[in-house]
Order: structure tokens, then C-alpha cells, then sequence
């Protein structure tokens, strides 16, 4: 096991920063001339690299890598089990001798470097190729840095790739955000050159994924098997103290955890991954992290390499890192805010108001686009998010509730109501930036509060994705995110031409009719009060909103083809593609609750009744030896209590098994999951409750699991 050096003296950050990867940057440093510009015409223009070119690259590669440890490599990629894979060869090559004597020597070819084919029949596919069909290809994502992890006698380097079949369909999640990176860019560009900047090249969707998360003791943790089998707890009675004293949000880091913040955040840095923040989070033993914005292809590979990282170093601290988004009930859960934004080539946020007239008609404009895309295609974007993890999270007063809305802050809402009234806005001097065109609007660099129960909140410069669950793959959300927005811009470019022919000459008129017409069209997704509220759940049914509160009415939303037109239109994923993705999500749900429900059967039977059984022994032994009639009453009364809870647990663990057994019985995945949505998981809730009642009831001694309150606190002691 790696054990981390603690330095007498804290380096610099940017002494180490990137020393573990090898990107762009590297590449020129190391490449011939010649090789790097071939790289960089392939990167700017699609072209495929030489085999001369891969060959070069390859072996510069190579050195560097061997120099830093390196003993293997492998293609890092992320297929749609919601983690990474991966399958390492050594560097080795051999030659024989004239004499037959053997040479061993280091060797790393530019076929090597760009394509792998790694076994593809065990890995989720949808039903996109029979599980005979194992061919896949992996191909390197020169856009993405390569990076090394380190073991204990050796490195390897990790290469990051796509990963697709034999007729070239997409089996993992990175595919599709590039495609829609792609889209987003071209469809952009299109319409921000309508808008007059003309020498607008590329646009780039930007992320910042803040990633919540739990420590506990790895020893505890251990102990638990609901913890070890499927990252949360499936029973547990609530501890005197949870986080009702609002004392651990923002409160001292403690120093056990501050050790492991520093270490992660060691490695992190050295693997490129820009952290910029951590703090305590509001649940005990919950916690958070930030980085700075990438772009949205880096960033969802970093975060996927920093959930990895978070989980190695938590190990190497005696801890246990929970990604689950709801660990523990009755505290908050975890998510994954996604702050995606949107910039051209020169570096200018679009979603950022600025300093000219142009810049913040323009701002009016991107938001008008965005707002129309989202309430476009809420539903998908709710099933991009939907998990049975993310199901226990979702709408629990610590997260966004299921229902797609967008918050944008006082001022911006009040700019876009007079826009759709065709009246001016006003603020204060100190909230605006006056424009000097009388048509458009001022607007305010910093005018919005927050709204922690919308699901999709501007926050001044960027739209904040809260819904997102801790342990998804970012990829598979911001991928949904992009190709709507490139749909609407595609829309947009249309619909502003049609605008500008009628009023050629009148630009900022016909932008201002587009945006006018785009709020107006899109106002039932703006909401700025409480999501929460029960009135807002129906209000939403009026305004025709998507209600899908679980996964299962969630994802079905991807069988429905005028829904997802948007994705084949952008060509972000082909329709069998789409019909792969729904197949894997419903199998996905239902293997998640299977596991979760068996799981929570072998606790009660193996855990829970044996344990109650040893408290009535020991009551029953207790009341025969009293000899007050009084004392005897009494104590039958604690008897009763427990021979009722009981045969409760007997009965509803009898229903639940009943339905485990039908479930097994041949039945479809969808017909699986409606059983499971509907019925399993209602008796596991009633059966979750007895032995939580149990817990509280029986002695202490008796109960044989690690309660909440050691689980969760354990760490302040240390």
C-alpha cells in the first residue's frame, strides 16, 4: 500500500501541478515540430493522425512514461456501468537472438497509443449486439491528457478513449458528450455570427462538477453489510443527533479528515485535476469539494478520475468514501451540482453579461436560447439525472425535487417580464450596467440570489445543474445539456433569418422579437419559489411541466421517439443508441433495488430477528424470575411489544420474499420494474421501519450492527 510523504515544508501547487499527466502541452514540448502540428490539424480539422505522426507521438510518450514508472499502460474508458474500466499490458517486447537468447526491451507503438480492443461481451450494450459479439474498440481521445496512476512496485499509464462496438455504435458515455460538444459548437457558432460575431470560430460548453461525499471509518463500515454490498445504509434508526444543530456546515475540518483532504488533493493536483475548494458539508461526516471550470469533456473525465481517487485515498487513511446520493436516512444526501457555462474562442463567457451594448444583447440572447431548450426537453433532461440512488434524494427537502424548473434570480426575471410587456427595466445605478441603446434592457453584473430547490439555477454567469445525483457520470447529463441548447440555437439561427428578412437593416429589433418571443414560449420552466411546496407540484401539472418523480416513469420518457428527436437531429446518439440507453437504465434499476432488497432480506434474517430473539429470551428469562404481580405486568407489557415487532418482521419479510420470488419467476425488465417500483419497495420501507424500531428498542448489546451515531461521528473523535 502507498503511503504518502508529509512534508516538513508545504511546495507550491503549481511546482507539481500536471506532474503526473501528459497533454497538449507536453506533447509540444517533446514532439517533433512537425508531429505536434499533425496532432493539432487532427484535433482542429477531424483528420486522422499518419501512422508516421502516431508512431512519433507514441514513443515520446513512451519515454516519458517509463521515466515517471511507468511499467503498464492501458485504455481508461467509460462504459455505461457508471464506473471506468480498463485493461493493462506491460510495455515489454521481446526479441530473440540469433542464439535464441531473449531481449526484453520497452516498446509502445502509435497502433498501440490510438486503438485498443478490449473484451466487449460483458459490458452493457442494450441489446445493441448479442453478449457472443465481444468485439469493441477503444480509440484515444487526443483531447483528454493521459495521465499515470502509481502503484506500489510499478505506474501505469492511462490513456483516455472512447469505446464502441464493431459497426461503430457508442458503449460508453463519453462518446456522446464529445458528439454534443461538437454540435453545441457548430449550432452556436452558426447563430452567435447571425448576432454579428462574425469571427466567432468555436464555442466550448464549460463544467465545474462540485462533488459531495461521506466518510466513515473503514472498520465500521466493514461491519455493516448494506455498507460493503450497495453504499448505503438499508436500515438504521436515526441518531439524537444528526444535523439539527446546523454545526458541521462550514465548521472546523477535523483533523483526521484534513488529512485526507490534503493527500487527495496532492493527488489530484498532480493528476491536473484543478481543485479549488473543500469545506464540511451540512450532514455529519459529509462533505465537498469544487474544482475550477474545464471544458466539459476534461472536466467529466476529471471528476470521473476524482470519485476513483476519492475512494484510493479514503482506503489508504483506514476511511471509506460513500458517492451513494442518500447513505444514511433522515440527513442529507449527495449530489453532483453541474455548473455548466458556454464560451467562444476568445475566452468570453456567453452567459455572462458585459460591457457593450453587443455583449449584453448577446447575453440576453444565449439565456433566452438556453430557457427554451430546457423547458423543450425537460423530461430527458430529467431522465439523464434519473437513478434509483438519486430517487431516495430527489425532492427530500436537501435537494432539488424531481420537476424540471429554472430559478433566475430577481432582476433577470424582471428584465425578461418587461421584455415579453415590450416596457424598460430599471435598478439601481450600483446593479447595472447602462447600455446606451434605449430598446435593450440594462442589465446587472451581479443580481440574483440563490435557490437551492430549483433544479436548474442561474447563478449569475453559469446555469447550475443541483439535480444531478453524487455518483453519475457526468458525461451522460451535460451530454442531454448541450444537445438541447444546440438544437434551440439551430432553431434560433432559423427563426432570427426569418426575422432579419422581414427587417433587414433593424439587427438588435429582430434579436429583441427573438428573445421577446423565446421568454414568452418558455415561461412556464421559470419558477422562483419554493420547488418543495406541494402547491408548486401542482402547479407544474398546469403548466404542463413533466411530473416524474422515480425512474421508472423517468426514464421511460426515452421510448418516446418525438422526445428524443432532439439527440439523433444533433446526432449526439443514433436511435438505436437511444433505445440501448433506456434498455440499460431499466436493467440497471432493477439489478440496483434487486441487490438493495436481498441485501436488506439476509440483514433482517441474519441479523435482526436473531438479535431480537436474544432480547425476549432475555425478557421472558427476566419476567419468570420476578415475583411482584405489579413488576410481572409490567414487564409483560415490554413482551408483548416485542413478540408484536416480531411477528411484524416474520410477516412483512414473508410479503417481500413472496415478491422477490415473483420477480424471478420469468418476468420482462419493464414488468420487473413497475413490481419493484410499485410493491418491493414499499415493503422494504415497512420492513426498513420495524427494524429501525428494533434497533431502539432492543439493548444496545444485542443489536449487532454499527449504529448511525458511530458511523457518523466516529470521525470527530479522531
Amino acid at each position: 500500500m502507498k503511503t504518502f510523504e508529509r512534508l516538513d515544508q508545504p511546495t507550491p501547487i503549481s511546482d507539481y501541478f500536471g506532474e503526473l499527466t501528459f497533454g497538449l502541452a507536453q506533447m509540444r514540448e517533446k514532439l517533433p515540430k512537425e508531429a505536434y502540428l499533425n496532432l493539432v490539424k487532427s484535433l482542429d480539422q477531424g483528420k486522422k493522425l499518419t501512422s508516421e505522426t502516431a508512431d512519433a507521438i507514441a514513443t515520446a510518450i513512451k519515454e516519458w512514461a517509463v521515466q515517471k514508472g511507468a511499467t503498464h499502460f492501458c485504455h481508461w474508458f467509460q462504459p455505461m456501468t457508471g464506473l471506468t474500466a480498463e485493461k493493462h499490458d506491460a510495455f515489454i517486447s521481446i526479441q530473440h537472438s540469433y542464439h535464441s537468447e531473449i531481449r526484453v526491451m520497452e516498446r509502445f507503438t502509435g497502433t498501440q497509443l490510438i486503438q485498443g480492443e478490449p473484451d466487449a461481451s460483458s459490458f452493457p450494450s442494450g441489446g445493441m449486439r448479442s453478449t457472443f459479439e465481444a468485439r469493441g474498440y477503444t480509440a484515444w481521445d487526443p483531447s483528454s491528457p493521459l495521465f499515470i496512476i502509481e502503484g506500489v512496485r510499478g505506474h501505469t499509464l492511462c490513456i483516455p478513449t472512447v469505446f464502441f462496438g464493431y459497426h461503430g455504435e457508442a458503449l460508453d458515455n463519453k462518446t456522446p458528450l464529445l458528439r454534443s460538444n461538437q454540435a453545441l459548437s457548430k449550432e452556436a457558432c452558426e447563430f452567435l455570427k447571425l448576432l454579428g460575431d462574425v469571427d466567432v470560430k468555436s464555442v466550448t460548453a464549460t463544467l465545474g462538477a462540485e462533488q459531495e461525499y461521506f466518510l466513515l471509518d473503514r472498520e465500521l463500515a466493514r461491519q455493516r453489510p448494506d455498507l460493503v454490498l450497495t453504499g448505503r445504509t438499508l436500515l438504521g434508526a436515526p441518531s439524537s443527533r444528526g444535523q439539527q444543530l446546523e454545526d458541521h456546515y462550514f465548521g472546523s475540518i477535523p483533523n483526521r479528515v484534513k488529512e485526507f483532504m490534503e493527500d487527495l488533493e496532492f493527488e489530484a493536483y498532480r493528476l491536473g485535476i484543478p481543485l479549488k475548494t473543500r469545506h464540511n458539508e451540512v450532514a455529519p461526516s459529509q462533505f465537498e469539494l469544487a474544482p475550477i471550470f474545464e471544458s466539459a469533456n476534461i472536466a467529466a473525465d476529471h471528476n470521473t478520475l476524482l470519485m476513483e481517487t476519492l475512494k484510493r485515498v479514503a482506503y489508504q487513511h483506514e476511511m471509506v468514501c460513500l458517492i451513494h446520493e442518500k447513505p444514511f436516512a433522515g440527513i442529507n444526501g449527495s449530489g453532483k451540482h453541474c455548473n455548466w457555462s458556454i464560451c467562444n474562442d476568445k475566452g468570453e463567457n456567453l452567459l455572462e453579461p458585459g460591457n457593450t451594448p453587443h455583449q449584453n444583447l448577446r447575453f440576453l440572447a444565449m439565456i433566452a436560447v438556453v430557457l427554451k431548450a430546457v423547458y423543450r426537453h425537460a423530461a430527458v433532461l430529467r431522465a439523464s439525472i434519473a437513478s434509483a440512488g438519486n430517487d431516495h434524494r430527489l425532492g427530500a427537502n436537501e435537494a432539488p425535487p424531481a420537476i424540471i424548473s429554472v430559478f433566475l434570480g430577481e432582476l433577470l426575471e424582471k428584465i425578461l417580464t418587461n421584455i415579453e410587456k415590450g416596457v424598460a427595466s430599471q435598478a439601481t445605478e450600483a446593479q447595472i450596467i447602462h447600455l446606451g441603446v434605449g430598446h435593450i434592457p440594462d442589465i446587472s453584473k451581479d443580481y440574483t440570489d440563490r435557490n437551492r430547490t430549483s433544479p436548474f439555477a442561474f447563478t449569475g454567469n453559469k446555469f447550475e445543474f443541483r439535480a444531478v445525483g453524487a455518483s453519475a457520470n457526468v458525461s451522460v447529463p451535460v451530454a442531454i445539456v448541450n444537445a438541447a441548447v444546440a438544437e434551440m440555437f439551430q432553431q434560433a439561427t432559423q427563426d432570427l433569418q426569418a426575422l432579419l428578412a422581414k427587417k433587414p437593416g433593424s439587427r438588435d429589433e429582430a434579436v429583441m422579437e427573438l428573445i421577446r418571443a423565446y421568454t414568452s414560449e418558455s415561461k412556464a420552466i421559470r419558477f422562483a419559489g419554493n420547488n418543495y411546496s406541494e402547491a408548486w407540484q401542482k402547479e407544474a401539472k398546469e403548466r404542463g411541466l413533466p411530473v416524474l418523480p422515480r425512474t421508472p416513469e423517468a426514464v421511460s420518457t426515452m421510448k418516446n421517439p418525438k422526445a428524443t428527436e432532439f439527440l439523433t437531429k444533433m446526432k449526439v446518439l443514433t436511435e438505436p443508441e437511444i433505445h440501448a440507453r433506456y434498455h440499460i437504465a431499466v436493467e440497471r434499476y432493477n439489478k440496483t433495488i434487486s441487490i438493495e432488497l436481498a441485501t436488506l432480506r439476509d440483514l433482517v434474517q441474519g441479523h435482526v430477528l436473531p438479535a431480537l430473539e436474544t432480547q425476549l429470551k432475555e425478557v421472558l428469562d427476566f419476567k419468570d424470575a420476578l415475583t411482584q404481580p405489579e413488576a410481572k405486568s409490567r414487564c409483560q407489557g415490554r413482551v408483548t411489544e416485542l413478540e408484536s415487532l416480531y411477528g411484524n418482521l416474520l410477516a412483512t419479510l414473508g410479503s417481500l420474499s413472496s415478491t422477490l420470488s415473483e420477480i424471478e419467476s420469468g418476468k420482462s425488465e419493464e414488468e420487473m420494474m413497475t413490481i419493484l417500483a410499485d410493491v418491493a419497495i414499499p415493503l422494504s420501507v415497512e420492513l426498513r421501519q420495524l427494524c429501525d424500531q428494533t434497533e431502539m428498542t432492543i439493548a444496545d448489546k444485542h443489536w449487532p450492527l454499527p449504529k448511525y451515531r458511530e458511523l457518523l461521528f466516529s470521525h470527530a473523535l479522531s
